[in-house]
């Protein structure tokens, strides 16, 4: 499953969930009003019919709203049933409707957080219409009751509450509109500067490879001519230092630039890791790499891979280390666990507010592109980091 978009539906499905928890109290204050009032029904067994049955549908919607994805439609689906049940409950109670009608001020509330304003004026218009149309057929039903000039008041009470209801959805919705504006620019500037980033390590491994570690080559091969002709151990000497320093050179030109992941992609540039890190670390791995080919996230990825299991060899104390690398529809997912002593994810934000940026920065980054990076860990029982990709253009 895709992390990161069913994060994005859940939220997006929000104000769903939230009116179907709200649903179940509003049920509960409509029996106890009713109760309350003591009052004989026209149609008593219709009127618990409607209102049971009533009862159970929200039940089953709130389950379903929390278990599953929500469809597009769902929010003023389950609006519009809601004015319908409430109108029903009105036409067949009878002597209950004084009571019940609170309940229509309440519904134009549970839908202004949708952030969908003509969705919101049109639930208020026809839930004031709905109210004057139940006294109308109440009036004419019963001729000892008529129209009272409080249902005129109450009416204009309703229309104010769909204008102030659909103004407010209308603030909240150009405040969304504005959040996801920012948020669209904080992601492409995070990008540029990542780009900008790789450009310059790619600029400096470039300069590194061709100048100094070519002059340093250079010079250890014309060592070991002088070591053939002369032998002398302090020759020896230089030659295992101008070694070591070629090698720690070149460590250093594919941590800038690695050319396994621009040549072959993540997956191979991930496998490359992992040998290095079994060389440096005496820690098992287990790995379940998919071959994800070169997505737009690489580098991304790749700097997450480094970083979690330079920690994992430098802190984790851990034996053994799980990788594996997924693509799950348009995006890549990087899991890094190990059975180390583990910590407390509080942390990471005061680390980085001290300075100590590795684990801060790469959830920072993920954040600002789109992506998710989920730390899961306590102290005594090992880490497993989730890192998901933003999704593929």
């Amino acid at each position: 499953m895709d992390l990161l978009r069913t994060c994005r539906d859940y939220l997006a499905a929000e104000p769903v969930r939230v009116s179907a928890v709200l649903r179940l109290p509003l049920i509960a204050l409509i029996g106890v009003l009713v109760w309350i009032w003591e009052v004989d029904h026209w149609l008593p067994q219709l009127y618990a019919g409607i209102l049971g049955c009533y009862a159970v549908a929200a039940v089953v919607w709130l389950l379903a709203v929390l278990r599953g994805p929500v469809p597009r439609w769902a929010d003023w689906a389950s609006t519009i049933a809601d004015l319908a049940v409430i109108i029903a409950l009105c036409l067949v109670s009878g002597g209950a409707t004084a009571a019940l009608l609170p309940v229509f001020f309440l519904l134009p509330i549970s839908v202004a957080f949708q952030d969908r304003p003509t969705l919101t004026a049109i639930i208020g218009a026809v839930t004031a219409g709905g109210y004057l149309t139940v006294w109308i057929f109440y009036s004419k039903r019963d001729d000892k009751v008529g129209l009272p000039n409080m249902v005129y008041t109450h009416f204009g009470f309703m229309v104010w509450m769909a204008v102030a209801t659909t103004a407010l959805s209308f603030v909240l919705a150009r405040r969304a509109s504005r959040l996801r504006a920012l948020q669209e620019v904080r992601r492409q500037l995070v990008s540029e500067a990542m780009q900008s980033d790789e450009r310059h390590n790619r600029e400096i491994a470039e300069h590194l490879h061709d100048g100094p570690l070519q002059t340093l080559l250079a010079a250890r091969m014309e060592l070991e001519e002088a070591r053939e002709r002369h032998p002398d151990p302090a020759l020896d000497l230089v030659y295992t230092a101008l070694q070591e320093t070629a090698s720690g050179l070149r460590s250093t030109v594919t941590e800038l630039h690695p050319q396994v992941l621009a040549q072959l992609g993540l997956t191979a540039g991930i496998r490359e890791l992992l040998r290095q890190f079994q060389i440096r670390y005496d820690v098992e791995v287990v790995a379940e790499l998919e071959e994800v080919g070169k997505p737009a996230s690489q580098s991304l990825l790749y700097r997450a891979a480094r970083e979690l299991l330079t920690n994992v060899g430098k802190h984790a104390g851990a034996t053994t280390v799980t990788v594996d690398l997924m693509r799950r529809g348009d995006r890549v997912i990087l899991t890094v666990g190990d059975d180390g002593r583990g910590f407390d994810p509080d942390i990471v934000g005061t680390s980085l507010a001290a300075g100590h940026i590795g684990l801060g920065s790469l959830l920072a980054r993920f954040d600002a592109m789109g992506g998710s990076m989920d730390v899961d860990s306590e102290p005594g029982r090992g880490t497993v980091v989730t890192a998901t990709s933003p999704p593929e253009q």
